[in-house]
């Protein structure tokens, strides 16, 4: 069974702290090529930045990126999964909360942030290996 906890180890945790300007955000996230990332402050989550944040709270609403704290346009209503869940249920949880990225946790701990792309990689990577065993089986058998 595929659980989170494999396909985020050995992955490094991107965050930034709530008093960040959203420029400053967006530059690391740019620099990262991240479409999101983990706003914690003293180790807690707080929210999440994405793209559409940007997009929508800053961009569409005429806010200086230079001055604003990503604390004011964050998504802060967040659905958070644990590490021992499978890759299916973290499918099925951004289904249900429409959402592209689900913060990971060990407990009361943020572990690591899972994205939709990464799901997606995984299971063509798991289909590939799939296919590739499965013509291997056909052409030692034929």
């Amino acid at each position: 069974m595929n659980r989170l906890i494999d396909l985020l180890h050995e992955r490094q945790m991107f965050f930034v702290e709530p008093a960040r300007t959203v420029w400053e955000v967006a530059r690391n996230m740019s620099d990262l090529n991240v479409g999101a990332i983990l706003v914690l402050e003293d180790g807690q989550l707080r929210g999440l930045f994405s793209e559409r944040d940007l997009m929508t709270r800053v961009v569409a609403a005429g806010r200086e990126p230079k001055e604003t704290p990503v604390r004011e346009v964050m998504s802060t209503e967040l659905a958070t999964i644990e590490e021992t869940a499978t890759s299916d249920d973290a499918m099925e949880m951004m289904r249900r909360q429409n959402c592209r990225h689900l913060p990971v946790t060990r407990g009361p701990a943020v572990v690591g942030m899972i994205s939709m792309r990464d799901l997606m990689n995984y299971e063509l990577e798991c289909k590939t290996d799939e296919i590739k065993h499965m013509r291997a089986y056909i052409s030692s058998t034929g």
